[in-house]
């Protein structure tokens, strides 16, 4: 019986040891799975962090790894990638697995299961879609705060103990290197649930201010950020921890994240309100030299 993929990429890991378990000829790039990696996949349920990218490798051969996905392999050996997964996780029989898929439909013949590789991520691109999500997770813990006075009901905690807007309004959330996309709606039912949207478009200027404030405020705390999990494989739940000047911030996440905000220059945030109904806030973070 197959068994979920094991992971590492939690610990900040970009190279290990494997394994390959199973190859599929896919229309989009085939699909090697492997019993390890190093690799951080894309979420078919939640996509806001892209996949890693890197090489697998076995001898003198080798082949590049153009994105990271989730598979699911069921009790006959079918794979299932990405959005063609028809269960969710959990379901009885089936086990979940990171899928490394190639540029070309098909496979190099060397690349078969059974056969031992060495998987290496892109190390530059990991450390910038971890600031680029470490940034987000930051800034929209600034945002609840800066909009904590707008609330006239209580809309639930955030990982922070303050109104929780991301938790309530965040319909989309997209991370790329060094930065982020967030999208809230402030639609009727947001505004039934207590929050002062008339008053937030006439203060949006100054809610940014306080944002980006709040943002400098931490980055120079240098505080210590990690992933926490609760196991080994790709479907053991994993939590971001950052320890800032108000507290542990621990939040459900599955995606990566710096050891620390000294690893941050700056990160700063922009709001756009060109539609009444939608907040875009866009996240920028620069690395630190």
């Amino acid at each position: 019986m197959a068994v979920s993929t094991s992971v590492s990429f939690a610990s900040g890991a970009i190279g290990g040891d494997s394994i390959v378990h199973a190859v599929r000829s896919h229309v989009d790039g085939a699909i090697v799975v492997a019993d390890a990696t190093p690799f951080h996949p894309v979420d078919h349920t939640w996509p806001d962090q892209p996949g890693d990218a890197g090489t697998i490798a076995s001898g003198a051969d080798a082949v590049d790894v153009v994105e990271a996905v989730m598979v699911a392999e069921d009790e006959d050996g079918a794979l299932f990638v990405g959005a063609e997964i028809p269960v969710k996780r959990g379901a009885e029989g089936w086990a979940w697995q990171v899928g490394h898929r190639l540029s070309a439909p098909d496979a190099p013949g060397w690349l078969l299961p059974g056969v031992a590789v060495s998987l290496r991520a892109d190390a530059g691109l990991r450390a910038a879609l971890s600031r680029g999500h470490t940034a987000c997770h930051l800034a929209s813990l600034a945002l609840d705060l800066a909009v904590a006075d707008l609330w006239r009901k209580d809309p639930g905690s955030d990982a922070l103990g303050h109104p929780d807007f991301e938790g309530r309004a965040n319909q989309t959330s997209r991370i790329h290197e060094d930065g982020a996309v967030d999208e809230y709606r402030l639609g009727k039912s947001l505004r039934r649930a207590g929050f002062d949207t008339e008053g937030f478009a006439a203060s949006l200027a100054e809610r940014e201010r306080q944002i980006n404030a709040q943002l400098a405020e931490w980055v120079a705390s240098d505080a210590a950020s990690r992933i926490v999990t609760d196991g080994p494989t790709i479907v053991d739940m994993r939590r971001w921890e950052c320890e800032l000047p108000e507290g542990i911030a621990s939040i459900p996440c599955g995606g990566t994240h710096v050891q620390s905000l000294s690893e941050f220059a700056s990160i700063a945030v922009s709001l756009d309100l060109s539609d009444p109904q939608l907040l875009v806030m866009r996240t920028s973070a620069m690395p630190a030299v």
